[in-house]
């Protein structure tokens, strides 16, 4: 295991800023998933960790090792960091067992000794009977098997996934989830995961860091950064959250402030620190709802309704605000369609934080 400290690292490609200032702290033994849109900085920020770039600027740790900063950089194969790609990168001229034993046949590792952790690798991720098969026999998630296998095989101290769904099919995806989740349940090892897919990274990790155009924007858990994100960059790429503007009153002790969004009173969620004023609010799709008999609600122009099995998504424009759209899911039977006008009432909510000067 190891601890990984990365701390205000910038890297620039010509004029362009990859890496701005990015710092975060992972935990030994920690699943830690790096989310972002393509060109995040998010791959970028795993290729520094490897080794395979050196920083401008910042430090990186592993454990208390300093393995870059400005003036020095330890190489690839002198930081025990296990990767795992997204083609698998394995050759195929060789059988699945000579592919895991590859890193250990290079570092000088002799049998009985190299023969005994190839086994093992191979057992812990289910595949000891496809030692002599060559790579073109296997499955899509049998090959990033071995490609986690032979990442394991060199007992490195920190593993990196660079997207190693991406190129699987839809329902292989869900299995290898379950894989991946196993063997860092198994070997407890500290395990960086950069993704695009949010499903992923909130089905897999601890935490989750979400990047956007090379900055860090929040360290969270699953659950935190759905319920509580940081800023309005945040809140939208998550969970299709909706942001709108509202007025706000002081939050209580509870972490609760009362708000008029487009004229309806509503009750939010509000860090305890929240002042009264003008802020913008994150709405799920689970805070909203057709308003029943004596409710009041906001006045919407159904726009799509989609039916999804069991319940509708429905797509909605404000009557007060008609360039807003909200979408939220009402059960079936829902007998309205394009066009008609609903009352949606708004049961819950977060009050986003007030952006601080950087």
């Amino acid at each position: 295991m190891a601890r990984l400290t990365i701390d205000r690292v910038s890297k620039t490609f010509g004029n362009y800023r990859a890496l701005d200032a990015v710092s975060m702290e992972v935990r030994d033994g920690e699943f830690l998933a790096v989310l972002g849109p393509s060109g995040c900085g998010k791959t970028t920020l795993l290729r520094q960790i490897a080794g395979f770039d050196q920083i401008d600027d910042g430090e990186i740790r592993i454990g208390d090792t300093v393995v870059s900063d400005a003036r020095r950089h330890v190489p690839p194969e002198h930081r025990r960091v296990g990767i795992v790609f997204q083609s698998y990168a394995l050759w195929p001229h060789m059988s699945v067992f000579d592919n895991v034993a590859y890193g250990l046949k290079v570092a000088g590792v002799k049998d009985p000794e190299r023969t005994r952790r190839v086994k093992e690798a191979l057992a812990l991720v289910g595949l000891e009977a496809f030692a002599e098969c060559r790579p073109g026999l296997l499955s899509g998630g049998q090959r990033q098997r071995v490609a986690l296998a032979r990442c394991l095989v060199t007992e490195p101290s920190l593993v990196l996934l660079d997207e190693p769904l991406a190129n699987l099919d839809v329902h292989l995806r869900a299995a290898m989830e379950d894989e991946f989740a196993r063997f860092h349940e198994r070997t407890a090892t500290t395990m960086i995961y950069i993704t695009h897919d949010q499903a992923e990274a909130m089905a897999l990790a601890d935490r989750i860091a979400v990047m956007d155009r090379g900055r860090l924007l929040q360290i969270a858990t699953p659950s935190d950064l759905f319920r509580q994100p940081a800023n309005e960059t945040v809140a939208r790429f998550i969970g299709e959250g909706m942001v709108l503007p509202a007025e706000v009153g002081a939050a209580d002790s509870e972490g609760r402030c009362q708000g008029r969004i487009y004229g309806l009173e509503v009750s939010l969620r509000a860090s305890p620190l929240q002042k009264a004023g003008h802020a913008k609010v994150c709405l799920r799709a689970r805070d909203l709802a057709i308003a029943g008999p004596g409710q009041t609600g906001l006045s919407a122009h159904i726009v799509r309704t989609v039916y999804q099995g069991g319940f509708f998504r429905l797509e909605a424009s404000l009557v007060r605000a008609p360039d807003v759209t909200v979408h939220l899911a009402v059960p079936e039977p829902f007998h309205h369609g394009p066009g008609d006008v609903v009352d949606i009432v708004v049961n819950d909510g977060w009050v986003l934080p007030a952006p601080t000067e950087s």
